[in-house]
């Protein structure tokens, strides 16, 4: 389980109030498909997933990838209980979709990039 200090939930949760989810959750997602082309496995019915420019401006991916940060939003709001927060979200992506847990640590990279992008020096990982 994770313990965050106050400050450190005062740190997540400013940055996350300046968070476009709408663009970095399709860019993150976007990026994650394009660097480790074996995710778009998960996502054969996101239409044309064909070229780097295909991927990142990709609706579905864009929408998805919004969903996502949508979650991480609601975790930030919860970060005493992130395991609670989180156990839908990993009983369907683990048990029913099968995704490899590794897969959530590489987009997790992606993620940090993103934001150290958004906010520079702003952004201390």
């Amino acid at each position: 389980m994770v313990h965050f200090t106050a400050e450190e939930k005062a740190a997540i949760t400013s940055l996350w109030g300046k968070m476009n989810v709408e663009e970095a959750g399709g860019e993150a997602l976007g990026r994650l498909l394009v660097v480790y082309p074996w995710t778009q496995r998960f996502f054969d019915n996101f239409g044309n997933l064909s070229s780097p420019s295909a991927i990142l401006g990709n609706p579905k991916v864009k929408a998805h990838g919004k969903k996502v940060l949508t979650s991480f939003g609601d975790a930030i709001k919860n970060m005493d209980n992130l395991k609670t927060t989180f156990a839908k979200l990993s009983e369907l992506h683990c048990d029913k979709l099968h995704v490899d847990p590794e897969n959530f640590r590489l987009l997790g990279n992606v993620l940090v990039i993103i934001l150290a992008t958004h906010f520079g020096k702003e952004f201390t990982p």
